[in-house]
Protein backbone atom coordinates (compact mmCIF):
# COMPACT_ATOMS: atom_id res chain seq x y z
CA UNK A 1 0.00 0.00 0.00
CA UNK A 2 1.24 3.35 -0.96
CA UNK A 3 1.08 6.35 1.86
CA UNK A 4 -1.67 8.51 0.12
CA UNK A 5 -2.70 11.04 2.62
CA UNK A 6 -3.66 14.08 0.18
CA UNK A 7 -4.30 14.35 -3.38
CA UNK A 8 -4.79 17.03 -5.99
CA UNK A 9 -7.70 17.03 -8.46
CA UNK A 10 -6.81 18.55 -12.08
CA UNK A 11 -9.17 18.39 -15.42
CA UNK A 12 -7.15 19.17 -18.22
CA UNK A 13 -7.74 19.91 -21.95
CA UNK A 14 -11.24 20.76 -23.97
CA UNK A 15 -14.54 20.99 -20.99
CA UNK A 16 -17.28 18.90 -21.72
CA UNK A 17 -19.82 16.19 -20.24
CA UNK A 18 -18.62 14.25 -17.20
CA UNK A 19 -16.06 15.92 -15.43
CA UNK A 20 -17.66 17.31 -12.44
CA UNK A 21 -18.75 13.63 -11.80
CA UNK A 22 -14.84 12.94 -11.86
CA UNK A 23 -14.31 15.55 -9.36
CA UNK A 24 -17.07 14.16 -7.15
CA UNK A 25 -16.07 10.56 -7.65
CA UNK A 26 -12.56 11.22 -6.13
CA UNK A 27 -13.31 13.33 -3.56
CA UNK A 28 -15.98 11.20 -2.45
CA UNK A 29 -13.75 7.97 -2.41
CA UNK A 30 -11.25 9.75 -0.97
CA UNK A 31 -13.10 10.99 2.13
CA UNK A 32 -13.94 7.24 2.29
CA UNK A 33 -10.62 6.04 2.44
CA UNK A 34 -9.24 8.58 5.12
CA UNK A 35 -7.75 10.81 2.13
CA UNK A 36 -7.86 14.42 2.27
CA UNK A 37 -8.81 15.75 -1.51
CA UNK A 38 -8.27 19.11 -2.79
CA UNK A 39 -8.70 21.02 -6.24
CA UNK A 40 -5.88 22.46 -8.35
CA UNK A 41 -7.62 24.90 -10.96
CA UNK A 42 -7.43 25.61 -14.31
CA UNK A 43 -5.64 22.17 -15.46
CA UNK A 44 -1.76 22.40 -15.83
CA UNK A 45 -1.51 26.02 -15.46
CA UNK A 46 -2.92 25.48 -11.74
CA UNK A 47 -0.27 22.92 -11.21
CA UNK A 48 2.56 24.90 -12.40
CA UNK A 49 1.38 27.87 -9.98
CA UNK A 50 0.79 26.26 -7.42
CA UNK A 51 3.20 27.71 -5.12
CA UNK A 52 1.14 31.16 -5.39
CA UNK A 53 -2.54 29.06 -4.67
CA UNK A 54 -4.86 28.47 -2.23
CA UNK A 55 -6.55 25.46 -2.48
CA UNK A 56 -9.89 24.35 -1.92
CA UNK A 57 -10.62 21.09 0.38
CA UNK A 58 -12.78 18.95 -1.48
CA UNK A 59 -14.74 17.43 1.65
CA UNK A 60 -18.16 15.37 2.24
CA UNK A 61 -20.37 19.07 2.45
CA UNK A 62 -18.35 20.68 -0.52
CA UNK A 63 -18.69 17.59 -2.59
CA UNK A 64 -22.68 18.22 -2.48
CA UNK A 65 -22.55 21.88 -3.68
CA UNK A 66 -20.87 20.40 -7.19
CA UNK A 67 -23.77 19.01 -9.86
CA UNK A 68 -22.74 15.59 -11.61
CA UNK A 69 -25.05 16.92 -14.06
CA UNK A 70 -23.88 19.69 -15.61
CA UNK A 71 -21.09 19.78 -18.27
CA UNK A 72 -17.88 21.78 -17.40
CA UNK A 73 -15.46 21.77 -14.50
CA UNK A 74 -15.98 23.14 -10.94
CA UNK A 75 -11.97 23.15 -11.03
CA UNK A 76 -11.46 24.77 -14.71
CA UNK A 77 -9.24 23.92 -17.13
CA UNK A 78 -6.51 25.59 -19.25
CA UNK A 79 -4.80 24.56 -22.26
CA UNK A 80 -0.85 24.56 -21.04
CA UNK A 81 1.54 21.31 -22.14
CA UNK A 82 4.08 21.52 -19.13
CA UNK A 83 6.99 20.70 -21.07
CA UNK A 84 6.55 23.51 -23.43
CA UNK A 85 6.93 26.17 -20.94
CA UNK A 86 10.47 27.85 -20.91
CA UNK A 87 11.29 27.33 -17.19
CA UNK A 88 14.18 24.70 -17.66
CA UNK A 89 13.48 24.15 -13.40
CA UNK A 90 8.96 23.59 -14.62
CA UNK A 91 9.30 20.13 -12.63
CA UNK A 92 11.16 21.04 -9.65
CA UNK A 93 8.67 24.25 -9.59
CA UNK A 94 5.80 21.68 -9.28
CA UNK A 95 7.26 19.15 -7.09
CA UNK A 96 7.79 22.06 -4.46
CA UNK A 97 4.57 23.43 -4.90
CA UNK A 98 3.15 19.54 -4.16
CA UNK A 99 5.53 19.50 -1.15
CA UNK A 100 3.78 22.70 -0.08
CA UNK A 101 0.26 21.48 0.10
CA UNK A 102 1.38 18.10 0.95
CA UNK A 103 -0.04 16.47 -1.76
CA UNK A 104 0.93 13.06 -2.68
CA UNK A 105 -0.39 12.03 -5.27
CA UNK A 106 -2.83 13.36 -8.38
CA UNK A 107 -5.95 12.36 -10.32
CA UNK A 108 -5.48 13.96 -13.98
CA UNK A 109 -8.88 13.88 -16.22
CA UNK A 110 -8.14 14.69 -19.45
CA UNK A 111 -7.56 13.44 -23.16
CA UNK A 112 -4.35 12.30 -25.47
CA UNK A 113 -2.41 16.11 -24.79
CA UNK A 114 -3.16 15.19 -21.14
CA UNK A 115 -2.48 12.25 -21.11
CA UNK A 116 0.97 12.81 -22.31
CA UNK A 117 1.65 15.47 -19.49
CA UNK A 118 0.55 12.68 -17.34
CA UNK A 119 3.28 10.59 -18.69
CA UNK A 120 5.99 13.10 -18.57
CA UNK A 121 4.95 14.10 -15.01
CA UNK A 122 5.29 10.06 -14.11
CA UNK A 123 8.83 9.88 -15.72
CA UNK A 124 9.80 12.76 -13.35
CA UNK A 125 8.55 10.46 -10.17
CA UNK A 126 5.07 12.52 -9.69
CA UNK A 127 2.40 10.29 -8.78
CA UNK A 128 -0.60 10.27 -10.70
CA UNK A 129 -3.12 8.67 -12.33
CA UNK A 130 -5.03 9.36 -15.53
CA UNK A 131 -8.99 9.29 -15.79
CA UNK A 132 -9.90 9.65 -19.46
CA UNK A 133 -11.89 12.19 -21.04
CA UNK A 134 -12.52 13.31 -24.57
CA UNK A 135 -15.29 13.90 -26.51
CA UNK A 136 -13.56 12.94 -29.29
CA UNK A 137 -13.76 9.53 -28.05
CA UNK A 138 -10.34 8.90 -29.56
CA UNK A 139 -8.50 7.07 -26.87
CA UNK A 140 -7.61 3.42 -26.87
CA UNK A 141 -10.72 3.40 -23.84
CA UNK A 142 -13.96 4.87 -23.22
CA UNK A 143 -13.60 8.65 -22.31
CA UNK A 144 -15.89 11.04 -19.76
CA UNK A 145 -17.88 13.03 -22.45
CA UNK A 146 -18.00 11.10 -25.07
CA UNK A 147 -21.67 10.06 -24.65
CA UNK A 148 -22.75 13.98 -23.87
CA UNK A 149 -21.62 14.99 -27.08
CA UNK A 150 -23.14 12.48 -28.87
CA UNK A 151 -26.25 13.27 -27.24
CA UNK A 152 -25.95 16.53 -27.42
CA UNK A 153 -24.97 16.36 -31.24
CA UNK A 154 -28.06 13.95 -32.48
CA UNK A 155 -30.57 16.53 -30.41
CA UNK A 156 -29.42 19.46 -31.94
CA UNK A 157 -29.44 17.93 -35.56
CA UNK A 158 -32.09 16.07 -34.97
CA UNK A 159 -33.92 19.84 -33.70
CA UNK A 160 -32.90 21.62 -36.93
CA UNK A 161 -34.46 19.19 -39.15
CA UNK A 162 -37.54 21.29 -38.50
CA UNK A 163 -36.37 24.22 -40.16
CA UNK A 164 -34.53 22.53 -42.87
CA UNK A 165 -38.45 21.04 -43.66
CA UNK A 166 -39.76 24.16 -43.21
CA UNK A 167 -37.79 25.73 -45.95
CA UNK A 168 -37.10 22.87 -48.33
CA UNK A 169 -33.41 22.85 -47.19
CA UNK A 170 -30.25 21.21 -47.07
CA UNK A 171 -28.32 21.14 -43.49
CA UNK A 172 -24.77 20.37 -43.35
CA UNK A 173 -24.15 19.98 -39.41
CA UNK A 174 -20.38 20.58 -38.46
CA UNK A 175 -19.44 19.25 -35.48
CA UNK A 176 -16.23 18.95 -33.31
CA UNK A 177 -14.46 15.75 -33.37
CA UNK A 178 -10.37 16.62 -34.42
CA UNK A 179 -9.03 13.99 -36.39
CA UNK A 180 -11.53 10.93 -35.66
CA UNK A 181 -14.59 11.03 -36.83
CA UNK A 182 -16.50 9.18 -33.66
CA UNK A 183 -18.98 11.63 -32.39
CA UNK A 184 -19.96 12.57 -35.92
CA UNK A 185 -20.31 8.79 -36.99
CA UNK A 186 -22.77 7.97 -33.99
CA UNK A 187 -24.26 11.68 -33.11
CA UNK A 188 -25.27 11.45 -36.86
CA UNK A 189 -26.11 7.75 -36.60
CA UNK A 190 -28.48 9.10 -33.04
CA UNK A 191 -30.27 11.88 -35.47
CA UNK A 192 -31.09 9.74 -38.57
CA UNK A 193 -29.01 11.82 -40.77
CA UNK A 194 -28.84 11.26 -44.25
CA UNK A 195 -25.06 11.49 -44.82
CA UNK A 196 -22.25 11.55 -42.47
CA UNK A 197 -18.44 12.94 -42.96
CA UNK A 198 -15.46 11.18 -41.56
CA UNK A 199 -11.71 11.95 -41.41
CA UNK A 200 -11.28 8.36 -42.18
CA UNK A 201 -13.10 7.97 -45.28
CA UNK A 202 -11.61 10.12 -48.39
CA UNK A 203 -14.99 11.88 -49.68
CA UNK A 204 -16.04 11.83 -53.24
CA UNK A 205 -18.33 14.88 -53.66
CA UNK A 206 -20.22 13.53 -56.76
CA UNK A 207 -21.37 10.26 -54.46
CA UNK A 208 -22.44 12.77 -51.58
CA UNK A 209 -24.27 14.79 -54.57
CA UNK A 210 -26.28 11.85 -56.41
CA UNK A 211 -27.31 10.36 -53.03
CA UNK A 212 -28.28 13.95 -52.05
CA UNK A 213 -30.20 14.29 -55.05
CA UNK A 214 -32.19 10.79 -55.06
CA UNK A 215 -33.16 11.42 -51.68
CA UNK A 216 -34.51 15.00 -51.49
CA UNK A 217 -36.28 14.82 -54.88
CA UNK A 218 -37.95 11.58 -53.06
CA UNK A 219 -39.07 13.30 -50.51
CA UNK A 220 -40.31 16.34 -52.45
CA UNK A 221 -41.85 14.48 -55.00
CA UNK A 222 -44.04 12.36 -52.02
CA UNK A 223 -44.68 14.95 -49.69
CA UNK A 224 -48.65 16.07 -49.99
CA UNK A 225 -47.35 19.85 -48.27
CA UNK A 226 -44.28 19.76 -50.78
CA UNK A 227 -41.64 19.95 -47.81
CA UNK A 228 -38.02 18.17 -47.84
CA UNK A 229 -35.10 18.23 -46.50
CA UNK A 230 -31.27 16.27 -46.17
CA UNK A 231 -29.18 15.93 -43.61
CA UNK A 232 -25.46 16.06 -43.39
CA UNK A 233 -23.11 15.33 -40.11
CA UNK A 234 -19.99 16.26 -40.97
CA UNK A 235 -16.74 16.32 -38.52
CA UNK A 236 -14.24 19.30 -38.84
CA UNK A 237 -11.18 17.01 -39.43
CA UNK A 238 -12.02 16.20 -43.06
CA UNK A 239 -9.54 16.95 -45.20
CA UNK A 240 -9.52 18.87 -49.06
CA UNK A 241 -8.27 16.81 -51.80
CA UNK A 242 -4.68 17.97 -51.38
CA UNK A 243 -4.83 16.45 -48.24
CA UNK A 244 -5.22 19.56 -46.38
CA UNK A 245 -7.34 20.40 -43.14
CA UNK A 246 -10.19 23.89 -43.19
CA UNK A 247 -8.68 26.16 -40.83
CA UNK A 248 -8.97 29.69 -40.20
CA UNK A 249 -5.17 29.95 -40.06
CA UNK A 250 -6.34 31.15 -36.64
CA UNK A 251 -2.59 29.42 -35.68
CA UNK A 252 -2.20 26.67 -33.28
CA UNK A 253 -3.77 26.00 -29.64
CA UNK A 254 -0.82 25.41 -27.08
CA UNK A 255 -0.34 21.52 -27.63
CA UNK A 256 0.38 22.13 -31.41
CA UNK A 257 -3.23 21.37 -33.02
CA UNK A 258 -4.54 23.21 -35.72
CA UNK A 259 -7.72 25.15 -35.03
CA UNK A 260 -10.05 23.52 -37.82
CA UNK A 261 -12.96 25.08 -38.88
CA UNK A 262 -14.85 25.23 -42.34
CA UNK A 263 -16.07 22.19 -43.50
CA UNK A 264 -19.28 23.42 -43.78
CA UNK A 265 -18.87 25.84 -46.23
CA UNK A 266 -16.87 23.64 -48.58
CA UNK A 267 -19.17 21.39 -48.23
CA UNK A 268 -21.75 23.33 -49.15
CA UNK A 269 -19.74 24.85 -52.37
CA UNK A 270 -19.30 21.23 -53.71
CA UNK A 271 -22.81 20.19 -53.71
CA UNK A 272 -23.92 23.78 -55.27
CA UNK A 273 -21.24 23.54 -58.04
CA UNK A 274 -22.86 19.80 -59.14
CA UNK A 275 -26.57 21.17 -58.33
CA UNK A 276 -26.34 23.95 -60.61
CA UNK A 277 -25.14 22.41 -63.48
CA UNK A 278 -28.05 19.94 -63.04
CA UNK A 279 -31.04 20.74 -65.27
CA UNK A 280 -32.94 17.91 -63.32
CA UNK A 281 -33.80 20.45 -60.48
CA UNK A 282 -35.79 23.57 -62.48
CA UNK A 283 -37.84 20.13 -64.17
CA UNK A 284 -38.43 18.71 -60.69
CA UNK A 285 -39.12 21.91 -58.94
CA UNK A 286 -41.67 23.53 -61.91
CA UNK A 287 -43.43 20.03 -61.76
CA UNK A 288 -44.11 21.06 -57.92
CA UNK A 289 -45.00 24.02 -58.09
CA UNK A 290 -41.82 25.39 -56.03
CA UNK A 291 -39.59 26.88 -59.27
CA UNK A 292 -39.25 30.60 -59.26
CA UNK A 293 -36.88 31.88 -62.27
CA UNK A 294 -33.91 33.93 -61.01
CA UNK A 295 -34.90 33.29 -57.03
CA UNK A 296 -35.31 29.89 -56.64
CA UNK A 297 -34.02 27.37 -59.24
CA UNK A 298 -32.28 25.18 -56.86
CA UNK A 299 -32.95 23.76 -53.43
CA UNK A 300 -31.33 26.33 -50.25
CA UNK A 301 -28.12 24.32 -48.61
CA UNK A 302 -27.20 25.92 -45.58
CA UNK A 303 -24.16 24.90 -43.06
CA UNK A 304 -24.21 25.05 -39.46
CA UNK A 305 -21.58 24.36 -37.19
CA UNK A 306 -22.27 23.34 -33.46
CA UNK A 307 -19.34 24.49 -31.70
CA UNK A 308 -18.98 25.10 -27.86
CA UNK A 309 -22.90 24.07 -27.65
CA UNK A 310 -21.89 20.10 -27.79
CA UNK A 311 -19.45 20.59 -24.93
CA UNK A 312 -21.98 22.44 -23.01
CA UNK A 313 -24.79 21.63 -20.95
CA UNK A 314 -26.23 18.69 -19.46
CA UNK A 315 -23.93 15.89 -19.20
CA UNK A 316 -25.72 12.46 -19.84
CA UNK A 317 -26.31 9.42 -17.21
CA UNK A 318 -23.82 7.42 -18.71
CA UNK A 319 -20.63 9.94 -18.15
CA UNK A 320 -21.93 10.83 -14.60
CA UNK A 321 -22.50 6.63 -13.50
CA UNK A 322 -18.52 6.59 -15.39
CA UNK A 323 -17.33 9.74 -14.60
CA UNK A 324 -17.83 9.04 -11.03
CA UNK A 325 -16.67 5.63 -11.12
CA UNK A 326 -13.41 6.91 -12.69
CA UNK A 327 -12.56 9.29 -10.33
CA UNK A 328 -13.11 7.05 -7.63
CA UNK A 329 -11.42 4.40 -8.91
CA UNK A 330 -8.60 6.76 -9.21
CA UNK A 331 -8.06 7.24 -5.82
CA UNK A 332 -8.20 3.05 -4.99
CA UNK A 333 -5.40 2.71 -7.60
CA UNK A 334 -2.88 5.64 -6.07
CA UNK A 335 -3.85 3.96 -2.68
CA UNK A 336 -2.80 0.63 -3.77
CA UNK A 337 0.31 2.13 -5.45
CA UNK A 338 -0.57 2.20 -8.73
CA UNK A 339 0.61 5.01 -11.03
CA UNK A 340 1.11 6.53 -14.18
CA UNK A 341 -1.63 4.52 -16.07
CA UNK A 342 -5.06 5.33 -17.10
CA UNK A 343 -8.20 3.94 -15.86
CA UNK A 344 -10.43 1.89 -18.21
CA UNK A 345 -13.59 1.24 -15.75
CA UNK A 346 -14.71 -0.86 -12.81
CA UNK A 347 -16.35 -4.00 -13.42
CA UNK A 348 -17.93 -5.56 -10.79
CA UNK A 349 -15.05 -6.31 -8.05
CA UNK A 350 -12.33 -5.59 -10.04
CA UNK A 351 -10.66 -1.98 -11.43
CA UNK A 352 -9.30 -2.29 -15.21
CA UNK A 353 -6.24 0.48 -16.09
CA UNK A 354 -3.91 0.16 -18.82
CA UNK A 355 -0.46 2.00 -18.97
CA UNK A 356 -0.96 5.81 -20.42
CA UNK A 357 1.74 5.76 -22.84
CA UNK A 358 -1.06 3.08 -24.38
CA UNK A 359 -4.00 5.05 -23.81
CA UNK A 360 -3.55 7.76 -25.55
CA UNK A 361 -3.09 6.39 -28.81
CA UNK A 362 -5.22 7.89 -31.45
CA UNK A 363 -8.37 5.29 -32.86
CA UNK A 364 -10.23 5.58 -35.78
CA UNK A 365 -13.86 4.55 -36.81
CA UNK A 366 -13.65 0.94 -37.72
CA UNK A 367 -14.76 1.04 -41.52
CA UNK A 368 -16.48 -1.98 -41.17
CA UNK A 369 -19.20 -0.69 -39.05
CA UNK A 370 -19.12 2.11 -41.56
CA UNK A 371 -19.95 -0.34 -44.16
CA UNK A 372 -22.93 -1.77 -42.05
CA UNK A 373 -24.94 1.38 -41.86
CA UNK A 374 -24.65 1.92 -45.63
CA UNK A 375 -26.11 -1.24 -45.68
CA UNK A 376 -28.76 0.41 -44.41
CA UNK A 377 -28.77 3.88 -46.45
CA UNK A 378 -26.37 5.81 -44.77
CA UNK A 379 -24.03 7.92 -47.07
CA UNK A 380 -20.59 8.35 -46.45
CA UNK A 381 -19.36 9.80 -49.40
CA UNK A 382 -18.09 6.74 -51.27
CA UNK A 383 -19.48 4.07 -52.70
CA UNK A 384 -21.01 1.73 -50.55
CA UNK A 385 -18.56 -1.41 -49.61
CA UNK A 386 -20.56 -4.88 -48.91
CA UNK A 387 -20.58 -5.66 -45.17
CA UNK A 388 -17.87 -8.76 -44.88
CA UNK A 389 -20.12 -10.43 -41.93
CA UNK A 390 -18.47 -13.06 -39.85
CA UNK A 391 -20.38 -14.59 -36.95
CA UNK A 392 -18.72 -16.07 -33.43
CA UNK A 393 -20.57 -17.20 -30.44
CA UNK A 394 -19.52 -14.86 -27.65
CA UNK A 395 -18.37 -16.49 -24.24
CA UNK A 396 -18.77 -15.05 -21.05
CA UNK A 397 -20.28 -11.00 -20.76
CA UNK A 398 -19.40 -8.05 -22.75
CA UNK A 399 -18.51 -4.52 -21.29
CA UNK A 400 -18.30 -2.16 -24.30
CA UNK A 401 -19.10 0.96 -25.27
CA UNK A 402 -18.15 2.68 -29.06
Amino acid sequence: MSEIKKIGIITSGGDCGGLNAVIIGAARMANHLGIEATLIPNGYAGLYNLDNLDLVTIDTIRADKIHSGIAGSEAGHSRVKISKIKDPNKYERIKAGLKKHNIDGLVIAGGDDTGSVVVDLSKQGIKCVHVPKTMDLDLQTYSVGGDSTINRISKFTDELRTTGITHNRALIIEVFGRYAGHTAFRGGLGADADAILIPEVEVDYKVLYEHFKEKYIERLVSSDVKGATYIIVAAEGLKNKDGQYFTDDAGQDSFGHQKLTGIGKFIRRQLEHYMQKDPIWQEVLKNEGIFVEGIYEHPEIREVSLGHLVRAGATSSYDVTFGKQTGGAGVYLMKNGIFGVTVVGVESSEIAYISTEEAIKQRFVDLDEISFHEAMGVCFGRDPIEYNVSFKEHQGKIHRYM
